[in-house]
Parts: structure tokens; sequence; C-alpha cells
């Protein structure tokens, strides 16, 4: 039988969980073992749970992209990105929550709205699934969120897409989720 070109749900017998890090917020790492079908053998994977979240190519009708200078401790880099945030609001769909994350990040709001995919980011040890939005009919608004810690430092403007594109192909701007928003966006025919 051959296979179809389709990530497939699937989901092997956890035997036993443990808990690292686990707290209020909306994160945990925590350590699987795992039963392989028609197989006597189990072993163990750590898991990063994530509730998920969402990444908006915000674009104006002069063809420019909003994008943010954020440092990222992690990557120990001030890091070009795309206005962006967590599936973590109970019950927040996450088309509301990208323009929540537009509203709050970037002071805007858009009356067109395509979603471009979802991508898991890092599926061998993460739950992560990000949603890749296309904002436009873009208008400014006053935002209302105070920013705190990382954000606290962020700023943000506009780039054109071209010169955008170009510093993705050239390798000079590598934040994973703005490099696939952006590339699948222009892939499809929508910038």
């Amino acid at each position: 039988m051959p296979l179809q070109l389709r990530d497939a749900p699937e989901s092997w017998p956890v035997t036993r969980t443990e808990d690292f890090y686990r707290t209020d917020w909306v994160m945990a790492l925590r350590l699987d073992e795992l039963h392989a079908p028609g197989n006597d053998e189990t072993f163990a994977r750590l898991v990063l749970e994530h509730p998920g979240a969402v990444i908006v190519l915000a674009v104006d009708d002069r063809q420019r992209a909003y994008c943010l200078w954020q440092y990222r401790h992690p990557a120990r880099r001030r890091l070009v990105e795309l206005p962006a945030g967590l599936l973590d609001a109970t019950g927040e769909a996450p088309e509301e929550t990208a323009r929540r994350e537009l509203r709050e990040e970037a002071g805007l709001e858009a009356r067109h709205w395509t979603h471009l995919g979802s991508t898991w980011s890092s599926p061998g040890i993460s739950s992560e699934v990000t949603h890749l939005f296309l904002a436009r009919g873009l208008r400014e608004i006053t935002a209302a969120f105070e920013r705190r810690h990382e954000e606290a430092d962020m700023s943000g403007d506009w780039v054109p897409v071209d010169e955008l594109r170009a510093a993705v192909l050239a390798g000079e701007v590598a934040d994973g989720l703005l490099v696939q928003t952006l590339l699948l966006a222009d892939a499809k025919g929508l910038l």
C-alpha cells in the first residue's frame, strides 16, 4: 500500500509520564515513556507542552510588511520578527489571537485575513503548532497594551516586502516563523 503524501493523526501508547517542570503558566516539560505498536520495547521522549501560537504577516497597500526587532535570550540575538503570540487565552480561536497580537504588538487592525497554513515548530520535542496568517486592509489604532520584559525593548517598523524577501534569501533574517510565513504567502501568489 503506497503512503499518502499527508500528515496523519496517530498516537502511540504512553506507559508512564514524569513531569520535570510544570507551572500555572501555559507550558510544561515532561518525559513520556512510550510503546511502539508491534514492538515490545518502550523508550523515552522529552516533550515540551506548548499551547500553540500565531504569526501575522501584515502587509499594507504600499507592499510593506510590519516587522519587529526583539531580543531573544535563547538565541542570544535581536531578531527581525513578525507580530506573533501564544494561544494562551482560553477559548480564543487562532485568528482572534492573531487579531489581538497585531493590535498589541503593532497597533494595527486588518479588514482581510488569510490563513496561510499551520506548521509544527519542532515536532521531535514540542507540541507547538503555529498558525500563519496574512493580514491586509490595515489601519492604525491606539494600542492599550503594557509591554514588559523583552517586549518593553521591542521596536517595530515597515519594511518593503521585496527587501524582506531578499534579506530572508540572503540569510540575514532567519527567524523560522517569519521565513515560513513570508515564503508561503509568496509561493501562494499573495504578495
